[in-house]
């Protein structure tokens, strides 16, 4: 009986670290995603740039994020979060010497925030995507407990929506060298905690034959066609992301220029958001221990759509943050049961490029609602986010009765984790999932 505590130890401890680094990792992704659009529109009033700013942060990302999947399939999630923080400290820095060399504002200084946005972002996801790959890793140990290690990452993520935004916005005040210094900061914390880390890692990472970025996209895109029940999940998310990204990229306009507010307040409304997400994320747990993941998550579509007509048709500054707040609160717990439904759907042999075929798909309103918000001006802003409200609601309805019709899928078992230390032999893994 002793052998399975034995094995549970230290997987409670590689967990425990993995969560700190993501933390570290989230906010100094928060501060930028956040902040330098901010920072764009303080100096040169202009929501078109603003919006510009939103895309241009965005089309790395998705650029970067299948790149990713190859690179942490071929050498481990934990070397390529380290490398993807290092380079954002570098980044930051080369930043701060640029801004500090000229005038206080012009056209300079945006083109360099620019530059710095199109970078971090790319950065920011090569990082995101190796700790997925680690909270995968994690919840197929325990699946049984796979909702709640969701719950906890999430419940990462969002405390650093809550810091991310207001520290942020504080900053900017002092001035955009401040705001640099932290994401800086923050990313260096994160690579100082890779130090002497060699958590166990998925079999096939860093094992994984050489192969070309085409091949590894084609071999994601086989595994998601395969699986009818990850396409829906895949389409409820995107669509759930298109609401949530045009609100996120016009909030600077709605409430610095429609509502007359400070850029303080900008990340004042996303931290109240992210406050009431926590809460939903601590009652998360036990909801879906007691009424089930279908129950959870289709209450948590219904309310995370109502948050979006809210904040939509505001009238004021107070609804328009219960809005976000009711949007943010329920996307969380929705985004654990879809996640949870992901873990199981995902096999690990060859996760990385799976996963970065379905984060890409995920992700790919966010750069289109740049776009939009770019070429949309402030007055026709409430139009956007009333029709974007309208296709998350019509989507989110199909995804769901999708996934009830393909549930057999969900309730098959992936194929087994195989876990090995990364400076282990290869012909010899240590299976380390505990006990049921």
């Amino acid at each position: 009986m002793s052998a399975p505590v034995h094995a549970e130890a230290p997987a409670a401890g590689v967990a425990s670290r993995s969560y700190l680094l993501r933390a570290a990792d989230q906010l100094a992704t928060a501060m930028a995603t956040y902040g330098v659009p901010l920072l764009i529109l303080a100096t040169t009033g202009s929501g078109a740039l603003t919006g510009l700013a939103y895309l241009v942060e965005w089309v790395p990302r998705l650029a970067t994020f299948t790149v990713a999947g190859m690179l942490v399939d071929r050498h481990g999630p934990h070397r390529v979060f380290r490398l993807a923080n290092a380079a954002r400290t570098v980044l930051a820095a080369l930043t701060i010497a640029a801004l500090s060399a000229l005038p206080g504002s012009g056209a300079a200084g945006t083109v360099v925030a620019l530059c710095f946005c199109a970078a971090a972002g790319g950065t920011a996801q090569v990082s995101f995507l190796a700790a997925e790959a680690i909270g995968s890793a994690h919840s197929q140990q325990s699946p049984r407990r796979a909702h709640r290690v969701q719950s906890v990452q999430i419940g990462i993520d969002q405390g650093a929506l809550i810091a991310g935004p207001l520290l942020g916005g504080v900053l900017l005040l002092a001035g955009p060298l401040a705001l640099l210094a932290a994401i800086a900061a923050a990313s260096l914390a994160a690579v100082g905690g890779t130090v002497g880390w060699h958590p166990p890692t998925a079999a096939s990472a860093g094992t994984a034959p050489t192969t070309s970025f085409a091949r590894s996209l084609g071999a994601g895109l086989r595994t998601v066609a395969r699986r009818p029940a990850l396409v829906w999940l895949v389409a409820g998310l995107a669509a759930s992301n298109l609401a949530l990204a045009v609100i996120e990229s016009s909030a600077p306009i709605t409430v610095m220029q429609r509502f007359g507010h400070t850029s303080a307040m900008v990340g004042v409304v996303w931290s109240v958001g992210a406050a009431l997400s926590l809460l939903g994320l601590a009652m998360c747990g036990r909801s879906i221990d007691r009424w089930g993941l279908w129950a959870v998550g289709a209450m948590g579509a219904a309310v995370v759509c109502l948050g979006s007509l809210t904040t939509a048709l505001a009238p004021g500054f107070a609804t328009y943050t219960a809005g976000v707040a009711l949007l943010l609160g329920a996307d969380a717990v929705m985004t654990v049961v879809l996640r949870t439904l992901r873990a199981r759907l995902i096999p690990s042999r060859g996760s990385g490029a799976t996963l970065s075929v379905t984060i890409v798909a995920v992700l790919l309103p966010f750069p289109l609602a740049g776009a939009l918000v770019a070429a949309v001006p402030a007055s026709g802003l409430p139009v956007l986010l009333t029709t974007c409200a309208l296709v998350q609601i019509t989507i989110l309805a199909a995804a769901f009765a999708g996934l009830r019709r393909h549930r057999a899928d969900l309730a098959a078992p992936v194929e087994p984790l195989r876990l090995v230390s990364p400076h282990a032999d290869e012909t010899s893994p240590t299976d380390i999932t505990p006990a049921a």
